[in-house]
């Protein structure tokens, strides 16, 4: 089950406030400027700071080249 558009519009990086990649495939949302990701279990945002993981480069890459391909969008526009 994926999350509902209404919740995306809404999630923010609870650090830096700013949109997220939902990554559907990967059961995460992605920080590109912070360079961290969020779990999704059993279909709940887990967005504490303390539990984000920190992704190295070529994770960062991985992750943007499925933005790309994906054509996935932020949870809202940057501001």
């Amino acid at each position: 089950m994926s999350l509902s558009l209404a919740l995306l519009e809404i999630l923010a990086c609870p650090e830096d406030k700013g949109p997220l990649y939902y990554i559907e495939s990967e059961s995460m949302l992605y920080n590109p400027r912070l360079s961290r990701s969020y779990e999704i279990r059993d279909d709940i945002p887990v967005m504490l700071i303390d539990e984000a993981v920190a992704v190295d480069d070529a994770e960062h890459g991985r992750l943007m080249a499925i933005v790309a391909e994906q054509s996935i969008e932020p949870t809202f526009p940057a501001g």
